[in-house]
């Protein structure tokens, strides 16, 4: 356990957020990079937190840090002061997207990750010329539940939850899955049933979860038992295939433009009757109270329902 009869009057509270980035970059390197601050001075630091909590922290590994369990525990209960702290010292009435410099990090793993981006810029080159927005849409990256916990990312929209009591959501759009086939396809030439998807062949995506999926929607198909020939890893690639060969694919009904008009694609008449895919945008609780990701979340769901307007 942590001794909690700390006297705060010894302790450099400046030390607190270079151990959060230490913790959570699990690197001295990128924790100084992310702090500003040069890499000796980072090492000083936790050399003074060693001697405040009596304990290692860290274990140094071939790939980064360890934190020992003493450090575990500390972070728990540091991650929601700092946010408190944080929330706290903002001006948060001064938000002002035409003049602030703020950075955020949002993901995309949704296929349409790349144009709501496109649109998100598009939008905040208007109303907040200066804020930067780095976006990444990686399909479903590892980490993801744990990095929007710990901050590194801002916002999240996909149709896959993001795990955890702390979690926000709202629902941005509806989605659904249809099969596709390359234009002037032999399918196309009669009326699609369940036996014409039965009877072909089909490129697939690299499943982003273990298990049975968590979407009642895409289950739907999985208990078709269609048969699957080629496995892919994003959704533009089975456009790609579809597109030159007699396989068909699977893809998000918000695409079908995209598939038409890009790969010259046509949607095949049947589907199972499933419950639609909710697209959600998801955020961490302490959040709520900030301006700037309140500003954020805004611009980023206009953006999504512009996209999928326009598909």
């Amino acid at each position: 356990m942590i001794c909690t009869m700390l006297n705060l009057r010894s302790v450099d509270l400046n030390l607190l957020p270079v151990f959060e980035a230490a913790y959570e970059e699990r690197s001295l390197s990128r924790a100084a990079t992310r702090l500003a601050m040069t890499q000796p001075a980072v090492s000083h630091a936790m050399t003074r937190l060693r001697a405040v909590f009596r304990d290692e922290l860290f274990i140094r590994q071939s790939k980064g840090m360890l934190p020992t369990p003493v450090a575990n525990e500390i972070y728990a209960k540091l991650r929601g002061t700092l946010a408190t702290v944080r929330e706290a010292v903002s001006d948060r009435r001064s938000f002002d997207a035409l003049t602030s410099e703020r950075q955020f990090f949002i993901t995309i793993p949704h296929p349409l990750g790349p144009m709501i981006a496109l649109r998100l810029h598009e939008r905040l080159a208007k109303t907040a010329p200066n804020v930067v927005v780095t976006t990444s849409t990686r399909s479903r990256p590892i980490d993801l539940d744990r990095s929007v916990r710990e901050g590194r990312v801002d916002a999240v929209i996909d149709w896959i939850e993001v795990g955890g009591d702390e979690i926000n959501r709202s629902l941005v759009f509806e989605d659904s899955l249809v099969a596709v086939a390359r234009n002037h396809h032999p399918a196309l030439r009669g009326k699609t049933t369940k036996k014409t998807l039965k009877d072909g062949s089909f490129v697939t995506l690299r499943s982003r979860v273990e298990g049975p999926h968590p979407l009642e929607g895409i289950r739907e198909w999985h208990r078709l038992k269609l048969k699957y020939v080629l496995e892919v890893s994003e959704i533009l690639e089975i456009l790609m295939v579809a597109s030159q060969s007699d396989l068909f694919g699977l893809m998000p009904r918000s695409m079908e433009k995209v598939g038409r008009e890009v790969f010259d694609l046509r949607t095949l008449g049947w589907a199972p009757k499933s419950p639609l895919l909710p697209i959600k945008l998801y955020w961490h609780a302490s959040r709520d109270a900030d301006p700037g990701q309140a500003f954020l979340r805004e611009q980023l769901a206009l953006a999504a329902k512009e996209v999928v307007r326009r598909s």
